[in-house]
Protein backbone atom coordinates (compact mmCIF):
# COMPACT_ATOMS: atom_id res chain seq x y z
CA UNK A 1 0.00 0.00 0.00
CA UNK A 2 1.15 3.50 -0.89
CA UNK A 3 -0.21 6.93 -0.08
CA UNK A 4 1.56 9.37 -2.45
CA UNK A 5 0.76 7.51 -5.66
CA UNK A 6 -2.49 5.65 -6.07
CA UNK A 7 -2.95 4.15 -9.53
CA UNK A 8 -6.62 3.22 -9.15
CA UNK A 9 -7.60 6.82 -8.40
CA UNK A 10 -5.47 8.13 -11.26
CA UNK A 11 -7.06 5.65 -13.65
CA UNK A 12 -10.56 6.52 -12.50
CA UNK A 13 -9.78 10.23 -12.85
CA UNK A 14 -8.47 9.76 -16.40
CA UNK A 15 -11.52 7.77 -17.48
CA UNK A 16 -13.83 10.32 -15.86
CA UNK A 17 -12.08 13.07 -17.80
CA UNK A 18 -12.61 11.20 -21.09
CA UNK A 19 -16.28 10.60 -20.33
CA UNK A 20 -16.77 14.25 -19.34
CA UNK A 21 -15.15 15.42 -22.59
CA UNK A 22 -17.33 13.13 -24.69
CA UNK A 23 -20.42 14.25 -22.75
CA UNK A 24 -19.55 17.90 -23.47
CA UNK A 25 -19.10 17.18 -27.18
CA UNK A 26 -22.36 15.27 -27.33
CA UNK A 27 -24.13 18.11 -25.55
CA UNK A 28 -22.61 20.66 -27.99
CA UNK A 29 -23.70 18.60 -31.01
CA UNK A 30 -27.26 18.33 -29.75
CA UNK A 31 -27.34 22.02 -28.88
CA UNK A 32 -25.94 23.15 -32.26
CA UNK A 33 -27.50 20.50 -34.47
CA UNK A 34 -24.11 20.02 -36.12
CA UNK A 35 -22.03 16.87 -36.09
CA UNK A 36 -18.85 18.93 -36.55
CA UNK A 37 -18.48 21.38 -33.67
CA UNK A 38 -14.70 21.48 -33.90
CA UNK A 39 -12.39 20.85 -36.88
CA UNK A 40 -10.88 17.75 -35.31
CA UNK A 41 -14.30 16.06 -35.26
CA UNK A 42 -14.04 15.46 -39.02
CA UNK A 43 -11.37 17.55 -40.74
CA UNK A 44 -11.89 16.10 -44.23
CA UNK A 45 -15.66 16.30 -43.90
CA UNK A 46 -15.41 19.93 -42.78
CA UNK A 47 -13.35 20.82 -45.87
CA UNK A 48 -15.90 19.17 -48.15
CA UNK A 49 -18.79 20.84 -46.33
CA UNK A 50 -17.18 24.28 -46.78
CA UNK A 51 -16.98 23.71 -50.55
CA UNK A 52 -20.59 22.54 -50.67
CA UNK A 53 -21.74 25.62 -48.76
CA UNK A 54 -19.83 27.92 -51.12
CA UNK A 55 -21.28 26.24 -54.21
CA UNK A 56 -24.81 26.41 -52.81
CA UNK A 57 -24.39 30.14 -52.15
CA UNK A 58 -23.04 30.72 -55.67
CA UNK A 59 -25.99 28.81 -57.09
CA UNK A 60 -28.37 31.01 -55.13
CA UNK A 61 -26.67 34.09 -56.56
CA UNK A 62 -26.93 32.65 -60.09
CA UNK A 63 -30.61 31.91 -59.49
CA UNK A 64 -31.10 35.53 -58.46
CA UNK A 65 -29.47 36.61 -61.74
CA UNK A 66 -31.79 34.30 -63.66
CA UNK A 67 -34.86 35.62 -61.84
CA UNK A 68 -33.85 39.19 -62.76
CA UNK A 69 -33.30 38.14 -66.38
CA UNK A 70 -36.75 36.56 -66.46
CA UNK A 71 -38.24 39.77 -65.07
CA UNK A 72 -36.28 41.72 -67.71
CA UNK A 73 -37.70 39.51 -70.48
CA UNK A 74 -41.22 39.63 -69.06
CA UNK A 75 -40.99 43.44 -68.96
CA UNK A 76 -39.91 43.42 -72.61
CA UNK A 77 -42.86 41.24 -73.53
CA UNK A 78 -45.25 43.44 -71.56
CA UNK A 79 -44.21 46.48 -73.59
CA UNK A 80 -44.31 44.54 -76.86
CA UNK A 81 -47.88 43.47 -76.14
CA UNK A 82 -48.80 47.15 -76.16
CA UNK A 83 -46.77 47.70 -79.34
CA UNK A 84 -48.69 44.84 -80.89
CA UNK A 85 -51.97 46.42 -79.89
CA UNK A 86 -50.83 49.73 -81.38
CA UNK A 87 -49.71 48.15 -84.65
CA UNK A 88 -52.98 46.22 -84.90
CA UNK A 89 -54.89 49.48 -84.61
CA UNK A 90 -52.57 51.22 -87.07
CA UNK A 91 -53.09 48.47 -89.62
CA UNK A 92 -56.83 48.77 -89.07
CA UNK A 93 -56.62 52.52 -89.68
CA UNK A 94 -54.74 52.05 -92.98
CA UNK A 95 -57.51 49.76 -94.20
CA UNK A 96 -60.23 52.15 -93.08
CA UNK A 97 -58.39 55.00 -94.84
CA UNK A 98 -58.70 53.12 -98.13
CA UNK A 99 -62.49 53.50 -98.06
CA UNK A 100 -63.46 55.68 -101.01
CA UNK A 101 -66.44 57.05 -99.08
CA UNK A 102 -64.23 58.65 -96.42
CA UNK A 103 -63.96 62.44 -96.53
CA UNK A 104 -60.77 64.46 -96.13
CA UNK A 105 -61.91 65.29 -92.61
CA UNK A 106 -62.27 61.57 -91.81
CA UNK A 107 -58.77 60.87 -93.12
CA UNK A 108 -57.42 63.74 -91.03
CA UNK A 109 -58.95 62.18 -87.91
CA UNK A 110 -57.41 58.83 -88.74
CA UNK A 111 -54.04 60.52 -89.28
CA UNK A 112 -54.25 62.14 -85.83
CA UNK A 113 -54.78 58.78 -84.15
CA UNK A 114 -52.11 57.21 -86.33
CA UNK A 115 -49.64 59.87 -85.18
CA UNK A 116 -50.34 59.29 -81.51
CA UNK A 117 -49.91 55.54 -81.84
CA UNK A 118 -46.56 56.09 -83.56
CA UNK A 119 -45.47 58.44 -80.81
CA UNK A 120 -46.37 55.82 -78.22
CA UNK A 121 -44.27 53.15 -79.97
CA UNK A 122 -41.33 55.53 -80.35
CA UNK A 123 -41.48 56.31 -76.63
CA UNK A 124 -41.24 52.59 -75.76
CA UNK A 125 -37.90 52.42 -77.58
CA UNK A 126 -36.35 54.49 -74.76
CA UNK A 127 -37.60 52.40 -71.82
CA UNK A 128 -35.11 51.06 -69.28
CA UNK A 129 -35.00 48.21 -66.77
CA UNK A 130 -32.84 49.22 -63.79
CA UNK A 131 -30.84 51.47 -66.12
CA UNK A 132 -30.45 48.83 -68.86
CA UNK A 133 -32.14 49.51 -72.19
CA UNK A 134 -35.00 47.11 -72.85
CA UNK A 135 -34.91 47.46 -76.62
CA UNK A 136 -31.61 49.14 -77.48
CA UNK A 137 -28.46 47.53 -78.82
CA UNK A 138 -27.28 46.83 -75.23
CA UNK A 139 -30.11 44.34 -74.82
CA UNK A 140 -28.92 42.22 -77.75
CA UNK A 141 -26.95 39.22 -76.52
CA UNK A 142 -27.13 40.39 -72.90
CA UNK A 143 -25.03 37.81 -71.01
CA UNK A 144 -26.70 36.24 -67.97
CA UNK A 145 -24.67 34.13 -65.51
CA UNK A 146 -26.68 30.93 -65.10
CA UNK A 147 -24.63 28.68 -62.79
CA UNK A 148 -22.00 28.59 -60.05
CA UNK A 149 -19.18 28.20 -62.59
CA UNK A 150 -19.94 31.56 -64.24
CA UNK A 151 -21.29 30.05 -67.46
CA UNK A 152 -23.49 32.54 -69.30
CA UNK A 153 -26.51 32.56 -71.58
CA UNK A 154 -26.90 35.33 -74.16
CA UNK A 155 -30.46 36.62 -74.42
CA UNK A 156 -32.01 36.57 -77.86
CA UNK A 157 -32.20 40.19 -79.00
CA UNK A 158 -35.42 42.18 -79.15
CA UNK A 159 -34.66 45.62 -80.55
CA UNK A 160 -36.87 48.52 -81.47
CA UNK A 161 -34.51 50.70 -83.44
CA UNK A 162 -35.09 54.13 -84.89
CA UNK A 163 -37.91 56.60 -84.61
CA UNK A 164 -41.33 55.91 -86.04
CA UNK A 165 -41.82 59.54 -86.93
CA UNK A 166 -38.71 59.91 -89.07
CA UNK A 167 -38.27 59.38 -92.80
CA UNK A 168 -34.95 57.69 -91.99
CA UNK A 169 -36.31 55.38 -89.32
CA UNK A 170 -34.84 51.90 -89.12
CA UNK A 171 -38.15 50.78 -87.74
CA UNK A 172 -39.28 47.73 -85.82
CA UNK A 173 -36.49 45.21 -85.76
CA UNK A 174 -32.83 45.61 -86.59
CA UNK A 175 -32.19 45.83 -90.32
CA UNK A 176 -35.85 46.29 -91.18
CA UNK A 177 -36.75 49.48 -92.99
CA UNK A 178 -40.27 50.67 -92.40
CA UNK A 179 -39.63 54.36 -92.88
CA UNK A 180 -42.85 54.57 -94.86
CA UNK A 181 -44.88 53.47 -91.89
CA UNK A 182 -45.86 57.08 -91.44
CA UNK A 183 -43.84 59.96 -92.80
CA UNK A 184 -42.46 58.22 -95.88
CA UNK A 185 -43.10 61.14 -98.22
CA UNK A 186 -42.13 63.93 -95.85
CA UNK A 187 -45.72 64.96 -95.22
CA UNK A 188 -47.30 63.47 -92.14
CA UNK A 189 -50.85 63.31 -93.45
CA UNK A 190 -49.90 61.21 -96.48
CA UNK A 191 -49.56 58.05 -94.38
CA UNK A 192 -53.32 57.66 -94.53
CA UNK A 193 -54.05 60.73 -96.61
CA UNK A 194 -55.32 58.71 -99.55
CA UNK A 195 -55.92 55.11 -100.55
CA UNK A 196 -52.55 54.72 -102.23
CA UNK A 197 -50.45 56.00 -99.34
CA UNK A 198 -52.58 54.07 -96.84
CA UNK A 199 -51.98 50.86 -98.81
CA UNK A 200 -48.22 51.54 -98.79
CA UNK A 201 -48.29 52.18 -95.05
CA UNK A 202 -50.17 48.91 -94.54
CA UNK A 203 -47.42 47.00 -96.32
CA UNK A 204 -44.83 48.32 -93.90
CA UNK A 205 -47.04 47.79 -90.88
CA UNK A 206 -47.58 44.16 -91.86
CA UNK A 207 -43.80 43.75 -91.95
CA UNK A 208 -43.56 45.40 -88.54
CA UNK A 209 -46.20 43.03 -87.12
CA UNK A 210 -44.29 40.06 -88.51
CA UNK A 211 -41.06 41.30 -86.93
CA UNK A 212 -42.87 41.92 -83.66
CA UNK A 213 -44.14 38.35 -83.66
CA UNK A 214 -40.56 37.15 -84.08
CA UNK A 215 -39.42 39.31 -81.18
CA UNK A 216 -42.07 37.96 -78.85
CA UNK A 217 -41.17 34.42 -79.89
CA UNK A 218 -37.52 35.10 -79.03
CA UNK A 219 -38.47 36.58 -75.68
CA UNK A 220 -40.65 33.55 -74.98
CA UNK A 221 -37.67 31.31 -75.80
CA UNK A 222 -35.52 33.34 -73.39
CA UNK A 223 -38.02 32.92 -70.57
CA UNK A 224 -38.42 29.21 -71.28
CA UNK A 225 -34.65 28.62 -71.26
CA UNK A 226 -34.07 30.70 -68.13
CA UNK A 227 -36.92 28.96 -66.29
CA UNK A 228 -35.33 25.58 -67.03
CA UNK A 229 -31.98 26.85 -65.76
CA UNK A 230 -33.64 28.05 -62.57
CA UNK A 231 -35.31 24.68 -62.01
CA UNK A 232 -32.00 22.94 -62.67
CA UNK A 233 -30.25 25.06 -60.04
CA UNK A 234 -33.02 24.33 -57.54
CA UNK A 235 -32.57 20.59 -58.08
CA UNK A 236 -28.78 20.87 -57.82
CA UNK A 237 -28.98 22.87 -54.59
CA UNK A 238 -31.43 20.38 -53.15
CA UNK A 239 -29.00 17.51 -53.74
CA UNK A 240 -25.97 19.50 -52.60
CA UNK A 241 -27.81 20.38 -49.38
CA UNK A 242 -28.68 16.69 -48.84
CA UNK A 243 -25.03 15.66 -49.31
CA UNK A 244 -23.88 18.47 -47.03
CA UNK A 245 -26.41 17.44 -44.41
CA UNK A 246 -25.01 13.91 -44.29
CA UNK A 247 -21.59 15.37 -43.53
CA UNK A 248 -22.30 18.03 -40.93
CA UNK A 249 -25.80 17.56 -39.48
CA UNK A 250 -26.12 15.58 -36.28
CA UNK A 251 -28.24 12.44 -36.10
CA UNK A 252 -30.32 13.40 -33.06
CA UNK A 253 -31.47 9.85 -32.33
CA UNK A 254 -27.93 8.48 -32.37
CA UNK A 255 -26.44 11.42 -30.53
CA UNK A 256 -29.14 11.27 -27.84
CA UNK A 257 -28.11 7.67 -27.20
CA UNK A 258 -24.45 8.74 -26.96
CA UNK A 259 -25.40 11.56 -24.62
CA UNK A 260 -27.25 9.18 -22.32
CA UNK A 261 -24.30 6.77 -22.39
CA UNK A 262 -21.68 9.36 -21.46
CA UNK A 263 -23.97 10.94 -18.89
CA UNK A 264 -24.16 7.58 -17.12
CA UNK A 265 -20.39 7.07 -17.46
CA UNK A 266 -19.72 10.50 -15.92
CA UNK A 267 -21.98 9.74 -12.99
CA UNK A 268 -20.54 6.28 -12.42
CA UNK A 269 -16.99 7.55 -12.95
CA UNK A 270 -17.52 10.25 -10.36
CA UNK A 271 -18.82 7.70 -7.88
CA UNK A 272 -15.94 5.29 -8.54
CA UNK A 273 -13.34 8.07 -8.19
CA UNK A 274 -14.81 8.88 -4.82
CA UNK A 275 -14.52 5.20 -3.84
CA UNK A 276 -10.95 5.01 -5.13
CA UNK A 277 -9.98 8.05 -3.06
CA UNK A 278 -11.34 6.37 0.07
CA UNK A 279 -9.30 3.18 -0.27
CA UNK A 280 -5.91 4.68 0.82
CA UNK A 281 -7.50 5.46 4.17
CA UNK A 282 -7.16 1.77 5.00
CA UNK A 283 -3.41 2.41 5.28
CA UNK A 284 -4.12 4.34 8.49
CA UNK A 285 -5.07 1.09 10.20
CA UNK A 286 -1.54 -0.14 9.77
CA UNK A 287 -0.27 2.97 11.53
CA UNK A 288 -2.56 2.45 14.48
Amino acid sequence: MVINTYTAANNASRLLGISSSMLSKSLARLASGSRIVSPEDDSAGLAQSIKFDAQINRNKAANSNIANAISFSQTQDGFLQKVQKSLDRMSEITVLAQDATKSASDLSNYAAEFTQLQSYISDIVTKLFNGVSLFGSASVGLAITIDSDANTFALNGATLTGSFTSTTAAGLGAGTSISAIYDFSGTASTAVGNATSAATSLTYIKTAIQNLAGMRAKIGANISRLSLNSEQIDILNENLAAANSRIKDVDVALESTQFAKYNILVQSGTAMLAQANLQPQSSLRLLG
